[in-house]
């Protein structure tokens, strides 16, 4: 698969209604517990512009603006996502604080140099086929003493061949890095990691959101809403098992990683 097929499978599993079903609203592990980890621990408060990359259907952009009366702008590839998330702004009452637009996180045009105080990405980084264009934008749009705050599958050792793939890839799977990895990232961009913090209790939730995100796949191109030519369907299941089995024994896991820009 080319990077611009990844993205527009990605973009259509995560903006389908299975995906709310199967995830619930905020699609990564800790839901906004976790989002409201994160925004603290950038330090968004009530005068905080912030970029929330990758933003689906708009679960924490609101939490952080209802939260902690900051502006959000919300950035995310598929045009459904963006309409559901600007219909929940305006049915929350928050849309003097909140935008969102279409847009690949690996090329920014619409935002002007050191124009945040804050970024967040969640459980999507890993999915970025182009990571350090990703990263790069990120410094470049955050201002100096800015932040940018990453919650992401890792992987603690080589993945397993029946771990990777395109649909592993979906799956948010096979392009997981190791922490050494996204930390790497964020320091070739000219950012300074300050916390790295391992999330057990996340992790106990990660199986599930494996297996949510490997059925829905599955049920998308079986109702023809989704395309991945060349899938071995009862391999899907037999992946799934293996990605939980993963999970319990530590090869895979879920990290915080907060940076600043000096």
């Amino acid at each position: 698969m080319t990077s611009l097929s990844i993205k527009a499978c990605c973009a259509d599993l995560y903006a389908s209604d299975l995906a709310r079903l199967v995830l619930g609203d905020s699609f990564h592990p800790g839901g906004i517990e976790l989002t409201q980890r994160l925004g603290v621990l950038v330090g968004v408060g009530s005068e905080s512009r912030v970029l929330d990359l990758a933003s689906g259907r708009g679960a924490s952009a609101l939490h952080l603006a209802g939260r902690f009366g900051c502006q959000v702008v919300g950035v995310d590839y598929s045009t459904a996502n963006v309409s559901a998330a600007r219909e929940a702004a305006e049915r929350d009452g928050l849309t003097a604080r909140l935008h969102f637009q279409e847009g690949d996180a690996e090329h920014l045009p619409d935002f002007a140099d050191a124009s945040f105080d804050a970024v967040l990405c969640e459980c999507a980084f890993c999915t970025f086929p182009d990571k350090p264009a990703a990263i790069r934008e990120i410094a470049r749009v955050l201002r100096p003493g800015g932040r940018f705050g990453l919650s992401d599958l890792i992987r603690r050792r080589p993945l397993p061949a029946d771990l990777q793939g395109p649909l592993a890839w979906i799956a948010c799977i096979a392009d997981a890095l190791p922490v050494e990895g996204y930390v790497a990232e964020c320091e070739a961009a000219g950012l300074v990691v300050e916390q790295v913090q391992e999330d057990d209790d996340a992790l106990a939730e990660l199986g599930r959101e494996i297996r949510g995100r490997l059925f829905g796949a599955h049920l998308l191109v079986s109702l023809k809403h989704l395309e991945l030519p060349g899938i071995d369907w009862p391999r899907v299941t037999r992946m799934a098992r293996r990605a939980e089995r993963a999970v319990q024994e530590g090869i895979l896991g879920y990290a915080l990683i907060v940076a600043t820009k000096p």
